[in-house]
C-alpha cells in the first residue's frame, strides 16, 4: 500500500478540544458512525447495543493512563519529554518535543543529558526508523517521578489541562498507558448494562499505549517501523475469543490497541494466551485474523491507525466513511465521536 493512499483533508475545526461531558450531557453523548460492507449509518453512541447481537464479544483494554509528560531542560533549553514505553524503571522509550503543539525530532545527539522532573536523563540512541523517539536511561526509577512530577500528555488542540480521571475509561485498572486508550471512553455504566443485558460478552486485555500514532514516513506502508508496546492477553480472553467465533459470534475490538494485542496473540489454531512486547503492524498487506469488527475513534491521515482500519475494512469503505464523517462534522481525537466497523455476518459452524 502506498503512503499517499492514507492521505485526506480534514478541517482542524473538527478536532474535539473539550470532553463531551463538559460540552454536552455525558461521556456517551457522542455520535456513532457505523460502517459495514453495505454502507454507513449514523446514530448516537447510546444506540451501540442495537448494532450488536447476542453472542458477540467486546474485547476492552484495561490499561489506565499515567501522567507521562515531564518538563525537561538540557543543552537545547526547555522542552517536554513524553515517556512512551517502559523497558525497565530506568530505561524508557520517550518522545522529546518542544511543547504540546510542536513535535520533534529535536536535534539531540547520543550522550546528551537533560533533567526531567528532577531525574537526570541520558539520551542513549534514537529508535530505529523513528527518529522522533529516543531510548533514554535515567538515574532513578521514572514511574514515581512521573506520578509525582508528570502531567497528562495532551496536544495543542486541547488547550486545557484536565485531571487524570478525564483520561481514564470505565475499564481502566492497570496503570501504564502514556496516552489514554480512548475508544472505550464513551462506554458508560448504562451502555455496558445495555450490552450485557442484550447478551454481549465483555473480556479484557492489557496493552500499555505509548505516544500517539506517528505519521508514517515510508512511501510504502508495509515497510514502516513501529515501536514496541507491552501487552498481555489472558487465557480467559483467548478462550472467549475462540469460543465466540466457533459459535458464530463476532469479536469486536474496542480500540486499535485491542486489535494489536489480539493479533499478537493469534496463531493458525486460534488466539492463545500471550504477553510481552509487540511490534505487530496491522496493515492491508498483513490482514486481520482475530477480530470481526472495531469500535474506535476517528484517526489522523497517514498513520498506522488508519492503515489498520484499511486492513480491517478495506480502504474504499474507510474513505467513504471518512468523507461522510467530514461532511457531517464528526469530531476527531480522544474527546470526539465514535466509529463502529463491522465486517460481514459470521455464520455458525455446521453441527
Amino acid at each position: 500500500m502506498r503512503r499517499d493512499e492514507l492521505a485526506f483533508e480534514r478541517p482542524q475545526e473538527l478536532f474535539a478540544s473539550i470532553p463531551p461531558e463538559l460540552r454536552a450531557g455525558g461521556r456517551d453523548d457522542v455520535r456513532l458512525m457505523v460502517s459495514t460492507p453495505s454502507g454507513t449509518e449514523h446514530a448516537r453512541f447510546l444506540d451501540l447495543p442495537q448494532f450488536l447481537r447476542r453472542g458477540d464479544l467486546l474485547v476492552v483494554n484495561e490499561s489506565a493512563t499515567i501522567p507521562a509528560s515531564l518538563d525537561a531542560e538540557g543543552r537545547l533549553g526547555r522542552f517536554l519529554l513524553n515517556l512512551s514505553t517502559k523497558f525497565g524503571e530506568q530505561l524508557w522509550l520517550a518522545e522529546p518535543r518542544w511543547d504540546s503543539s510542536r513535535q520533534g525530532p529535536l536535534p539531540i545527539e547520543p550522550g546528551d543529558e537533560a533533567v526531567a522532573g528532577g531525574a537526570q536523563v541520558n539520551f542513549v540512541a534514537p529508535c530505529p526508523g523513528i527518529p522522533r523517539l529516543w531510548f533514554i536511561h535515567a538515574d532513578r526509577p521514572l514511574t514515581p517521578v512521573a506520578l509525582d512530577q508528570g502531567r497528562l500528555i495532551h496536544y495543542g488542540y486541547v488547550p486545557t489541562e484536565y485531571p487524570l480521571v478525564v483520561y481514564q475509561t470505565l475499564f481502566s485498572r492497570v496503570p501504564g498507558s502514556s496516552e489514554m486508550p480512548s475508544a472505550a471512553r464513551p462506554i458508560t455504566s448504562r451502555v455496558r448494562e445495555a450490552l450485557v443485558s442484550g447478551g454481549v460478552q465483555i473480556a479484557p486485555i492489557v496493552l500499555h499505549t505509548g505516544v500517539s500514532s506517528l505519521e508514517l514516513e515510508s512511501p510504502v506502508v508495509e515497510l514502516e517501523s513501529l515501536y514496541p508496546e507491552p501487552f498481555a492477553v489472558p487465557k480467559g480472553t483467548a478462550q472467549a475469543v475462540n469460543l465466540t467465533r466457533a459459535h458464530g459470534g463476532r469479536v469486536i475490538a474496542v480500540g486499535t490497541t485491542v486489535v494489536r494485542a489480539l493479533e499478537s496473540a493469534w496463531t493458525p489454531g486460534g488466539v492463545r494466551e500471550a504477553s510481552g512486547y509487540t511490534r505487530v503492524f496491522v496493515h492491508p498487506g498483513r490482514g486481520v485474523h482475530a477480530v470481526d469488527g472495531l469500535l474506535t475513534g476517528l484517526h489522523d491521515p497517514v498513520t498506522s491507525h488508519l492503515a489498520m482500519l484499511a486492513a480491517i475494512a478495506g480502504m474504499p469503505l474507510v474513505r467513504q466513511a471518512y468523507a461522510e464523517a467530514i461532511a457531517k462534522r464528526y469530531l476527531w481525537h480522544e474527546f470526539g465521536d465514535s466509529h463502529l466497523i463491522l465486517l460481514g455476518a459470521r455464520n455458525a459452524p455446521a453441527s
